[in-house]
């Protein structure tokens, strides 16, 4: 079941301290209607009532989505115990082929619940990142430092004319922009994966599945 807490946040404009509901864990299969806002990310905003400042809520919550035997651990700090880690692995196990993620901030765990519902894989995804910058960079070899660190994030599939591509989305000149990568390199990442096994982590702990995951096997 979803589990709530309340906390106290100070406001990142007057200061002021504010009691705010938050979400120690999320069951989407019994709270359907906070997959939405975690997808537009309102579940995460909160106003001041003093001088009405939207603010991010930067705290841990644990994502279950039991349709898609999926667990996503938002973990700010980015460190999980291994005594959590085990709890959860062993809870995991039990039910049978769970995927599991661990993610730092609130952009990313959006990013996952978009590319799940879209009936991605994220390692792929994350593949074809990866060759699309480098793609990016051969042709641009004097913007190399600035392609590889560009933050692109998964936005949507799409179909024009009966040809599949993923839209990226990336930030550019104080804008956001977007990019469309052929459907044909996200088979190909698949591929890659298939014939690669070892680079896929295991079903009993929670990997980060992210740029530098991907970057540790590429170079």
């Amino acid at each position: 079941m979803s589990i709530t807490a309340t906390a106290l946040a100070p406001c990142s404009k007057c200061g002021e301290k504010t009691e705010i509901t938050i979400y120690k864990s999320i069951n989407i299969s019994e709270n359907p209607e906070l997959k939405e806002k975690i997808r537009n990310g309102s579940l995460f905003i909160w106003e001041c009532p003093h001088c009405h400042q939207a603010n991010l809520a930067r705290y841990e919550t644990l994502y279950h989505d039991p349709e898609q035997k999926t667990m996503i651990w938002l973990m700010p700090s980015g460190e999980l115990s291994e005594t959590q880690m085990q709890a959860i692995a062993n809870h995991t196990r039990a039910m049978g082929n769970y995927r599991l993620r661990l993610v730092k901030d609130v952009g990313a765990l959006m990013e996952k619940i978009l590319i799940f519902d879209s009936g991605l894989d994220d390692m792929a995804v994350e593949m074809c990142k990866y060759v699309t910058k480098m793609e990016l960079v051969s042709r641009n070899g004097s913007a190399r430092e600035e392609i590889e660190s560009m933050p692109f994030h998964f936005h949507r599939t799409d179909e024009t004319d009966g040809v599949r591509s993923l839209v990226f989305i990336y930030p550019a000149s104080g804008q956001m922009a977007s990019l469309n990568v052929g459907f044909n390199v996200y088979e190909d990442s698949l591929g890659i994966l298939e014939r690669n096994p070892d680079i896929i982590p295991g079903q009993d702990t929670f990997m980060k599945i992210d740029q530098d995951w991907i970057s540790s096997f590429m170079k």
